[in-house]
């Protein structure tokens, strides 16, 4: 069974903003390409592709977009990320089962990743992403992904897209 999850994918014009902004990233860092950006609902590990969709649909069944956009960048043990704004977003997480997690649900986009020990390695960045902030947009679907280990990083794949009411 494949490692499933559940996100919204900002749309190409966020996603190049957030590529301006960064400019040429280095530093120590592993970074996320561009292509991998997302904002994770929750994430479910191994699964059935077909029962989580079947599940996944009747829980987002009715729910409306949501606006979401992205600001300043943030750091978790090891990973450089940036905020998501959009007070609609954590009712659709749990929605899509973040609420099953242990931790609570905090959305973000991840852009890189650095070793725990070494914090250091984001303060650039989160300095000079201190003051981004992309343009607000509309989630129109939510986007069941599954995720594969291949050498360079996790291969993602959209397995099923729900449509969101209203957007």
């Amino acid at each position: 069974m494949p490692v499933l999850f559940s996100a919204l994918v900002p749309p190409d014009d966020v996603v190049a903003a957030v590529a301006e902004a960064l400019g040429e990233p280095d530093g120590g860092l592993r970074w996320e390409p561009p292509e991998r950006w997302h904002v994770t609902l929750a994430y479910y590990g191994h699964d059935d592709v077909e029962a989580r969709g079947a599940w996944l649909e009747e829980r987002l069944a009715g729910r409306a977009g949501v606006d979401v956009r992205l600001e300043k960048a943030a750091t978790f043990p090891g990973v450089l990320w940036l905020t998501v704004a959009g007070t609609e977003l954590t009712p659709l997480a749990h929605a899509a089962g973040a609420d099953a997690e242990a931790r609570p649900y905090r959305a973000h986009l991840t852009l890189a990743r650095f070793p725990r020990e070494e914090p250091g390695h984001a303060e650039r960045w989160t300095g000079k992403l201190a003051g981004f902030t992309s343009r607000r947009w509309r989630a129109a679907e939510v986007t069941l992904m599954t995720s594969e280990r291949e050498p360079g990083g996790p291969r993602y794949r959209v397995a099923r897209v729900f449509e969101l009411d209203g957007a």
